[in-house]
């Protein structure tokens, strides 16, 4: 008879009222659900953080491949071979003992072309610094500048 009225203590208790063990369980499990949700949203947050590192990283390395190209191409330019080939090929300039063709098309006249042998030598040129505004003058206008005293 004994065992009867342990059992109704015991469903007493567990009827009416909540055990510490409970309170300490309903705790922990709303901790842990409050930090699952907050680093749910940190995650979909970065996503597209993520993304757009990536596009940038990517940019970088492009930019820096052609900042190689350019550095490589500014160093050819600056070179003595650059400015013998730009002579040259699209200068027009001889070296020593070199002979300029220039070539005819075919229905011209030959004899019609006067050609005169030039010595590049004795050609001196003076560059010639006219101020800015006198160039924009001519551009736009077809008589000269007015004088300016």
């Amino acid at each position: 008879m004994q065992d009867k009225p342990k059992r109704d203590q015991t469903r007493k208790r567990s009827g009416g009222q909540i055990s510490s063990v409970q309170v300490m369980f309903a705790a922990i499990l709303s901790i842990g659900l409050i930090l699952a949700i907050n680093f749910s949203t940190r995650i979909t947050n970065g996503q597209p953080l993520q993304e757009a590192y990536k596009l940038v990283s990517t940019e970088i390395g492009q930019l820096k491949v052609d900042q190689a190209t350019l550095t490589a191409q500014r160093d050819y330019v600056l070179s003595d071979a650059y400015v013998e080939q730009w002579a040259h090929d699209d200068g027009k300039m001889l070296r020593n003992g070199e002979t300029l063709v220039i070539p005819v098309p075919s229905g011209a006249d030959v004899n019609a072309i006067p050609i005169s042998p030039v010595n590049l030598n004795a050609v001196q040129t003076v560059p010639v610094q006219a101020p800015s505004w006198v160039l924009w003058w001519q551009l736009f206008f077809d008589s000269p500048p007015p004088k300016v005293p």
